[in-house]
């Protein structure tokens, strides 16, 4: 039991809860290339990913005395979101503040589809095949992490130039 739900129940609704972030944060992504003002999905997708790291840290395998590469992940993120919070909503993304929120938040959104990525080829059987392992490794699966990197490095690059709401 997890916050009074069972295991696997607590595991759906992070789950979902990281889905919903994700295509929230996508909108916001291609809205920022719009340059169109942060709205209300801006705090859900924000509110969201927040709740996908710190749901992340009460997973079993993640409750280890050790210190793993998710749970790096996951303090990352919620540096990052700390970050995009006081950019976004203290400074007004005044200054430089703008590109600071834009760059903290997408890389808090590419942290989330990373992992995305690699729960995918954990539990989807066909991933699964061509990409074994816990983590997965091999060609497929460092081709598509290469794809998700490089998708998000145009498009946080693309973002800081266009993004100048109004």
């Amino acid at each position: 039991m997890i916050l009074g739900v069972s295991l696997s129940t607590f595991v759906q609704i992070h789950t979902i809860i990281s889905v919903i972030a994700i295509v929230a944060g996508i909108i916001v992504m291609f809205s920022m290339l719009s340059s169109k003002r942060p709205g209300g999905l801006t705090a859900i997708f924000l509110l969201l990913t927040i709740l996908t790291s710190a749901t992340g840290f009460l997973i079993p395998p993640l409750l280890s005395d050790k210190l793993l590469p998710s749970h790096v992940i996951g303090a990352l993120s919620l540096v990052l979101l700390l970050i995009a919070c006081i950019a976004l909503y203290a400074t007004k993304l005044s200054g430089s503040w703008r590109w600071i929120y834009v760059v903290t938040a997408l890389l808090a959104l590419y942290f989330n589809a990373f992992v995305l990525v690699i729960q995918s080829f954990l539990k989807i059987p066909a991933l699964t095949a061509i990409a074994p392992g816990n983590p997965p490794s091999g060609p497929v699966f460092a081709v598509v992490q290469g794809i998700v990197l490089v998708f998000f490095v145009l498009m946080i690059i693309g973002a800081v130039r266009r993004f100048r709401p109004a």
